[in-house]
Formats: structure tokens, C-alpha cells, sequence
């Protein structure tokens, strides 16, 4: 990323809670310490750290990373299902940020230093203090420490919401080795109240209580301190039930009573739980409607599909609401790039009243007709089983999209010429799509952030900076691209993983982002001194062709490896269902390929 002398230029604003009377007396240095990490974080990133590696660590995808602690913890888990717990060691170099054993209150002072020494250090030597066995029985997608607390929530392919508790043992060894706790030492709750593999957690401003979203297509809201048999049917009602699955949720502290939620739509949905005594529909400049607990106000679209984007498979695989200003808001599309949208925009406005503002394109051409989906009864003909619509659906798509490889590789050129078609599968939008809330009005992209590749898993996107001055995301190749939010301009990718990166969590405080995905290991990246070694910067036209083309094939860009997958996964698939005694039972599938 390129330096940046002066941050006037931004014309950023003090939060609410900097400019209360009794903050006011801080905010000097805070905008002072915020300037200076966002000027480290412009320089360029180099990996600086491994945690983990082939006879330590997580031994499976790394699905989930959060901070915790104002920063003094890396909270991870994934598909071997154990809850890892990282601490930076004190034990470490004499030049490395010791903050093992120091109280939360120090660490900012820390990071101060290192911003005004310019990076003096070369390494975080993180270790892993705490693992806690969760008893999950599929892939842990998302872990969350809850706030004032030391509890950890976590959220599985199994249905299950469990919270974990070893009291003020978390990250804090006296011998420095790793501290083992069994699900039965750990676990103090868990929650059977979604019927779907449960995907992401959103904390708010309590130790008792947070949000989760899964592909039943609820959003439910836990409260620690109260009880309830899930088994018996006495869940209470979730905030929100959509008729698809959902995948995502964003929540901002300055907007806490406003969440997105995406998923198997070609639209996000933006809900406001303000309904005490509120006309809340009317502020909106809508009708009012019948109790609920949540209203849909706004969703948030795109125009038209990207190339190679199949009609009804539209799918939203990570949303992020900016902790800074509260109303700007991330949408990452799978086989599309990341748009930037805000809670204020006016709908149908994007294009009229931010003109040259706006990065977007006019509308595209519409694409030409694609092939009739080829039969696949001969190679299951023999399959004297039913198979789930999951299995079934992802079949078909590995199976056709082996079969247009070739076609589809042929070169832009030929996708140019045959782009003139306009036969009906039209790639823009029209009031015909189906959405289960037509009626609320849809605001438009400012921004589209393009270059990197998201089809082969759910990938979350980011903002990154204490202004929440970049956007970034990680790629099916193996990197993470980071985007100027401003104009879009892409300035910088980085290798953070052998296969695909999914996840980026950048620390609150230090210039420093964690990086995980397809590897067993998390990557820690850094403002470093020198040519960064990690950087494929100088390769960017060429991982943009090739991620372009990717996109555009959609499946088929990986139609081996997820038909290799499904095959290993079939037989195991089918043994599920014939136990399940005629009850619903999901098909499991790897994780790598499609979280």
C-alpha cells in the first residue's frame, strides 16, 4: 500500500463516544495514535509470523479468527473442531510486544511505542496458551468471545450454538505450555435452537447476549441468562426468518440496533429492531406492517449478475458493517466482487446523485444463452438412493461444469463475440427476480472492488485500517487483496495461504492482520522494512486475468476438485442417510470446498 504523509485529506470525524464531555480530553491522542496506525498499515505488508505448522497447531481449515481482549488474544478454531487460544509469548525475543502478562490497559500503551519506533519489531511470537476440545461434531464456523467476559461462543455444521467458560484460565499459563480442556471442564451451554449448519456469530455490548445466523435462514438472539429445552420446542422466536439460507450477518457498535443479513439471494437485507413505541416503518418512508419483532427497511443489490453468475444461484457469502461511521456496508458476491454500499443512500439513487462518485459501470451487456444442463441419470442410474437437494444441486453444477471446461477456456475474445447475444437469460436485474421482501426498497453500489476470485468457499470481506480507509478479501488463489475504499483502486495482494484465504482479521491496535483459510496455519502480516517476499504485486495483471476467468467459469474453474471431493464424500453421504431412520439428516461435505 502507498504512504500516506497526511491524513487530512480524509476528512474523517471523532465517533460519538470521543466527543462525550467525559472523552472529550482523550481525543487528541486517540487521533493521534489512530493516524499513526493507519499511516503503518499504508506502508507495505510482509508476513511476519506462523502460527501453527505440521506438528502443532490446528490440524484443519482454519474457518474462524477473531480478536479478543482489546487485542491481547487470537481466538481460532476450524474443522479439527478445537478451540485455540493465542497469547503473545513473552518468552519470546527480547524485541518482541510482551503482553502475556501484562493487563489490557498496558497494551495500548504498547502498541504506541511500536507505532513511534517505526516497527522496530521484527517478529510476533505468538503461543498458542489455552485449546479447549468444543465436542462439535462437523466444521466450527465462527468463534466469538463474548464481551466483559471470558466466554467463548462457537457455531458449527452441526446445528449447534456452544459457549465455553474456563474462567480467567483463558490465554493465561503459568508454565507457558498449552492448557487442554475437555468439552465437560469447558462447555456451560449449548444451544439446539437452529435446524440449519450454523454459520457466524455477532456479539453486542453484554456477556449474556449475541446473535447467530444460520441456513435454516433465522437470526436468533441467545440471552445466557435464561434457560430453555431446545428438545421440548421452547426456543424463543427468532428476529428474523427468511424463506432461504442465509450465511452472513454484520452488526456495527454505532448501529447496534440495526443488522444485514445475506445469503442464497441476490439481495441483502438490512433489518431495525427500534420498535418501542416507534412508527418505525413510517420513518423509513414505508407501510406500516404487523408486529414482529424486526422490520425489513432496505436491501441492498446489484443491477445485474456478474459473467458466468447463474441465474438463481445469486449468493452473498460475507457482509461487514463499518465500526467507524456505522452506515457504510461491505457485500461480497460469490463469482462477483465486493460492493460498497451505505445505509444512507436514497434507493435507486446510487447512479444519479453519486455520478462521478460512483466506480460501477454502466450496466453490461447481457450474456449469451448458456447450455441446457446435460442429463446426469447414466452415471447414477444405479443409485437406488434419494439424495438431499444439497447433494443433488452440487452434483449437477460439478458435473455440467466439467463438461463446458473447455468451452469456457477458449479466451476473452470468444466470450467478446458471443457476448452480443440477448436471448432471455439476461443478466440484469428486473422485478421478476423473487425475494421474499418485494416490497422494501432496494439501494444501489457505490463502489465495486474487483480482481480476486470467490467461488470455491464462503469468503467473509473487511474493512482494515482504524478509519475503515481499505477493503479487503481473500481469493480462491491463495491471496488477499486489499483495495483503497475511496476510489477502488487495488494496491496491494499478498500470499496468505497455499490454496484459498478466507478469512482477515486486522488487530485493533497494532498494525497487524491475521490471516487464515484452506491451511492449517494462521498468517500474521505486518508493515515490514524492505521488498515484502509475500507480495505478488508485481504479478497483479496477470492473478487478475487468470482469477477473471476463474470467476467466470464459476464452478467449472474448480470442476475436478469438487467433483473429486463429492465422490470421496458420496458414499459416506449416502451410509448417513440410510441411519437416519427416515429423520432428516445432512449431507456433509467438506468444508474446503463450500462452507
Amino acid at each position: 500500500m502507498d504512504d500516506v504523509d497526511d491524513f487530512d485529506d480524509l476528512h474523517v470525524r471523532l465517533p460519538i463516544s470521543l466527543r462525550n464531555p467525559s472523552t472529550l480530553k482523550y481525543a487528541p491522542a486517540q487521533r493521534t495514535k489512530r493516524a499513526r496506525l493507519a499511516r503503518a498499515l499504508s506502508g507495505r505488508l510482509d508476513r511476519v509470523g506462523v502460527l501453527g505448522g505440521e506438528d502443532w497447531g490446528h490440524t484443519g481449515c482454519v474457518n474462524a479468527l477473531s480478536w479478543a481482549h482489546d487485542g491481547e488474544l487470537l481466538i481460532s478454531s476450524g474443522d479439527d473442531t478445537k478451540l485455540r487460544v493465542w497469547r503473545m509469548d513473552p518468552s519470546g525475543s527480547a524485541g518482541a510486544l510482551t503482553s502475556g502478562t501484562m493487563p489490557s490497559s498496558n497494551l495500548t500503551s504498547e502498541a504506541e511505542k511500536l507505532l513511534n519506533a517505526g516497527n522496530e519489531v521484527d517478529e510476533y511470537p505468538f503461543a498458542c496458551q489455552t485449546v479447549i476440545s468444543t465436542g462439535h461434531t462437523q466444521n466450527v464456523f465462527n468463534a466469538q468471545m463474548l464481551p466483559f467476559s471470558t466466554r467463548i461462543a462457537t457455531v458449527s455444521g452441526d446445528q449447534q450454538v456452544r459457549v465455553f467458560d474456563v474462567g480467567e484460565a483463558v490465554g493465561q499459563s503459568p508454565t507457558g505450555s498449552e492448557m487442554s480442556y475437555n468439552t465437560r471442564q469447558s462447555c456451560i451451554r449449548v444451544l439446539r435452537c437452529h435446524s440449519g449448519r450454523t454459520k457466524r456469530i455477532i456479539t453486542e455490548d453484554s456477556p449474556d447476549l449475541f446473535l447467530t445466523v444460520a441456513e435454516d435462514g433465522q437470526v436468533r438472539q441467545h440471552d445466557l441468562r435464561t434457560s430453555h429445552l431446545c428438545s421440548s420446542g421452547a426456543c424463543p422466536a427468532p428476529l428474523v426468518e427468511l424463506p432461504h439460507e442465509l450465511s452472513t450477518i454484520a452488526l456495527s457498535p454505532l448501529t447496534p440496533y440495526q443488522f444485514i443479513v445475506g445469503g442464497e439471494s441476490p439481495y441483502a437485507h438490512l433489518f431495525d429492531r427500534r420498535h418501542a413505541g416507534r412508527y418505525l416503518r413510517a420513518e423509513w418512508g414505508m407501510s406500516p406492517d404487523e408486529e414482529s419483532a424486526t422490520t425489513c427497511v432496505r436491501r441492498f443489490g446489484r443491477r445485474s449478475r456478474a459473467k458466468g453468475e447463474k441465474k438463481g444461484y445469486e449468493h452473498i457469502t460475507g457482509a461487514r458493517l463499518s465500526a467507524w461511521n456505522g452506515h457504510e456496508v461491505l457485500l461480497s458476491y460469490n463469482s462477483d466482487g465486493v460492493y460498497l454500499f451505505s445505509t444512507r443512500d436514497e434507493p435507486e439513487s446510487s447512479q444519479d446523485q453519486h455520478g462521478s462518485r460512483s466506480m460501477l459501470a454502466p450496466n453490461p451487456k447481457r450474456r449469451r444463452t448458456t447450455k441446457s444442463p446435460t442429463s446426469r441419470d447414466e452415471p447414477l442410474s444405479d443409485l437406488d438412493v434419494e439424495m438431499t437437494d444439497q447433494l443433488d444441486t452440487l452434483l449437477t453444477d460439478s458435473v455440467h461444469a466439467m463438461e463446458e471446461i473447455d468451452d469456457e477456456s477458449q479466451g476473452d475474445e470468444e466470450d467478446e463475440e458471443t457476448d452480443e447475444d440477448t436471448d432471455d437469460d439476461s443478466r440484469v436485474f428486473n422485478s421478476a427476480d423473487a425475494d421474499s421482501h418485494q416490497a422494501v426498497p432496494v439501494i444501489y453500489p457505490r463502489i465495486r472492488f474487483s480482481g480476486h476470485c470467490n467461488v470455491e468457499t464462503v469468503k467473509d470481506v473487511n474493512f482494515l485500517g482504524p478509519y475503515d480507509e481499505f477493503v479487503t478479501s481473500g481469493s480462491d488463489d491463495g491471496n488477499f487483496f486489499i483495495w483503497r475504499k475511496s476510489t477502488g483502486e487495488l494496491v496491494d495482494i499478498l500470499e496468505g495461504d497455499e490454496h484459498v484465504v478466507n478469512v482477515i482479521e486486522s488487530h485493533p491496535h497494532l498494525p497487524l492482520v491475521a490471516v487464515s483459510g484452506i491451511d492449517t496455519t494462521i498468517k500474521l502480516f505486518a508493515p515490514t522494512r524492505g521488498v515484502p517476499s509475500f507480495s505478488r504485486w508485481n504479478n497483479a495483471e496477470m492473478i487478475k486475468k487468470n482469477n477473471a476467468q476463474s470467476s467466470r467459469r464459476g464452478l467449472g474453474g474448480s470442476a475436478e476438485l469438487q467433483f473429486a471431493h463429492l465422490v470421496l464424500n458420496y458414499e459416506q453421504a449416502l451410509r448417513g442417510l440410510r441411519d437416519a431412520e427416515g429423520e432428516h439428516s445432512e449431507v456433509q461435505l467438506t468444508q474446503c470446498i463450500n462452507q
